[in-house]
């Protein structure tokens, strides 16, 4: 069965399903001499990013006459090289797909050109039709604009409508997760369907990512205002039990091991009820070949003790401060996230693959509601209301983010507390002794920040 792999937020797994390393203009080689001006682009290798790199010669360069280059890598190598060269401001790199995660850190290092005066000297790119949303997550502590979006991203949950008429269940409108686990036990095994698909891969943008959601909605958070961890915590303990003993009652099979790509396949399969996850994945549940396409219902991210609750994800282009060639930078960055660009893709490529989740204006146009009308809706509901990064839960925190916790040193930590999580999954080891270590790590990671 042939199946659209998904455009998703996630730090660790995309590597195993991307291809190594591309690069080259259009895949002709390393940069050329010649007459024209050309840029360096560094980027993830996901299939937007390919779509991207087959339009620039026609419809970019063509016009502007700015060649690109482009490094295509797996997400933690990308993520690896941008470190290395961001922070030593070696100005290869002209621009970088960056997330939510990093703008915040790399502005604050000055690593990053602020994007204010080419917004303000170039009103057809529209910045307010720009989720606001999106906008303040990759802005800089002084309010400035530091990357615009590509394609963004909310969660929702989604469910099998059949499967549900067959057992004669009702999804309410905007669930809790009290409601979701009882609905799970309700309808696991009809058809052979598990009650619902979840991430337990490790990674911190694998399992991390949906947890960090239940985590916020019950009520905990990794920190408290004087940065003391709080992995060992009532309402983090809660959280953590709820969703372990989710998925090893009413989740797929081999669950430690599922991460995003796992879980989807499981779903157009037919394997699973529900299934909790990105709302881009929604491409590839209603694509030609899925078993389920036309039988799923959509509904908001799962809710707890917040009003509500999901994750809001972004990958961006900035421009390297140590550029020499921020303005041509800034002319592919304009087309690269432009409402010109998304009618490109949707007139020559199909308009499920115009980058979504970004402008507020796609979801007005009747091509791509005609397109994802299965959908649309429920993802536009997503990343609007998607969970405040700044103030996602109950409690208060020194941090942003939904789906992780905005300091540098979470890339290590959330790595290594994912994998503790996962062996809690697996059945290897107790919560309560997954979070005793993690709770070490956390507090740990933090110690600098609470000797100020």
């Amino acid at each position: 069965m042939k199946k659209r792999i998904p455009v998703i937020h996630v730090a660790v797994s995309i590597a195993v399903a991307a291809s190594l390393a591309l690069s080259g203009c259009d895949g002709v080689g390393p940069r050329s001499s010649g007459g024209s001006e050309s840029i360096n682009v560094l980027t993830i290798n996901v299939p937007q990013m390919e779509n991207l790199k087959k339009l620039t010669r026609k419809h970019f360069t063509a016009e502007t006459g700015v060649r690109v280059n482009y490094t295509l890598l797996p997400e933690n190598e990308a993520r690896a090289k941008m470190n290395k060269e961001f922070s030593r401001q070696s100005g290869r790199y002209d621009v970088a797909s960056v997330s939510a995660y990093e703008v915040p850190i790399y502005s604050k290092n000055h690593w990053l050109a602020p994007l204010d005066p080419y917004v303000k000297a170039d009103p057809s790119f529209d910045q307010s039709d720009i989720f606001p949303n999106l906008t303040a997550a990759l802005s800089g502590t002084d309010g400035k604009i530091y990357a615009e979006p590509f394609y963004g991203e909310g969660s929702f949950l989604m469910y099998r409508k059949d499967l549900f008429r067959k057992a004669g269940l009702t999804m309410p409108r905007n669930p809790t997760w009290t409601q979701v686990a009882s609905l799970a036990a309700k309808v696991d095994g009809s058809n052979g369907a598990k009650g619902i698909c979840l991430r337990g891969l490790p990674g911190w943008g694998q399992n991390l990512a949906p947890i960090n959601t239940v985590v916020t909605t019950f009520g905990g958070t990794w920190y408290d205002m004087k940065w003391n961890a709080q992995l060992t915590a009532p309402e983090f303990k809660r959280a953590i039990r709820f969703y372990v003993n989710l998925v090893r009652k009413y989740g797929e099979a081999n669950a430690a091991r599922s991460g995003v790509l796992e879980i989807v396949d499981q779903f157009v399969q037919g394997n699973c009820a529900m299934m909790y996850d990105a709302t881009s994945t929604a491409q590839t549940v209603e694509a030609d070949g899925s078993t389920v396409k036309g039988k799923v219902g959509y509904v908001p991210a799962p809710h707890e003790r917040t009003k509500k609750a999901g994750w809001l994800w972004t990958w961006a282009w900035g421009i390297h401060n140590a550029s020499k060639k921020q303005k041509a930078a800034w002319k592919f960055i304009s087309w690269a996230s432009s409402k010109e660009y998304q009618k490109q893709i949707g007139d020559t490529l199909g308009w499920t693959l115009a980058p979504a989740g970004a402008r507020k204006s796609l979801y007005a146009n009747p091509a791509y509601q005609k397109a994802a009308a299965a959908w649309y809706r429920q993802e536009y509901a997503a990343v609007k209301n998607s969970a405040d990064p700044k103030n996602p839960g109950v409690s208060p925190r020194p941090y942003a983010g939904t789906t992780f916790v905005g300091i540098p040193e979470f890339a290590t930590l959330g790595t290594e507390v994912s994998q503790y999580l996962s062996s809690a999954i697996a059945g290897k080891q107790s919560v309560d002794a997954a979070l005793k270590r993690s709770q070490k790590l956390a507090q740990a990671a933090a110690a600098r920040y609470r000797t100020h």
